[in-house]
């Protein structure tokens, strides 16, 4: 019989707390690392909304995805062919805009609407989707809100007479 380890190089056996330790552990790695994964590849696709006040004052960059609400402009809105441009305002600022293809049948002026597309770098917005509708249903409450508090929003009365 030969006596191992007095030197140091004995083999020592994992208790079942540790070998429990280790698979937590793997397990915790692999779970982190898909959460990344996930995080990366939504990154590209997240779309934040922004009135044109916000987006001018948080200075979002050319080509940023966003969404873009607020009220179309009275005598804004031309059409040449299939390409509609119109000016977005939210009572204290205006961002012009572009739209290539057909308008939801609610479009028209001084409406609300939310546009998703990208900023050029000349401080245009090109839309690539537009939404409109006669009432909130389509614009997040914090626009609503300022548009109310700044006597801009032109609700039209509800059916039923509730609102």
């Amino acid at each position: 019989m030969t006596v191992q380890g007095q030197a140091g190089g004995t083999a020592r056996r994992m208790t079942r707390k540790q070998k429990r330790l280790m698979i937590i552990g793997a397990l915790a790695l692999v779970l982190g690392l898909a959460l990344a994964l996930v995080l990366v590849a939504l990154r590209d696709q997240i779309v934040f909304f922004y009135s044109p006040t916000e987006a001018i004052a948080r200075a979002v960059e050319p080509g940023t995805p966003i969404r873009l609400g607020g009220l179309v402009k009275d005598g804004s809105w031309t059409r040449e062919g299939e390409t509609n441009r119109f000016v977005v305002t939210d009572g204290e600022t205006e961002m012009a805009a572009s739209f290539v293809g057909i308008l939801p049948d609610l479009f028209r002026e001084g409406q609300g609407v939310v546009a998703e597309g990208r900023l050029t770098t000349d401080g245009r917005f090109e839309a690539s989707n537009v939404l409109a509708k006669h009432d909130e249903n389509y614009m997040p409450r914090e626009v609503v809100d300022s548009l109310k508090a700044r006597g801009e929003w032109q609700r039209e009365p509800a059916e039923g007479g509730a609102s």
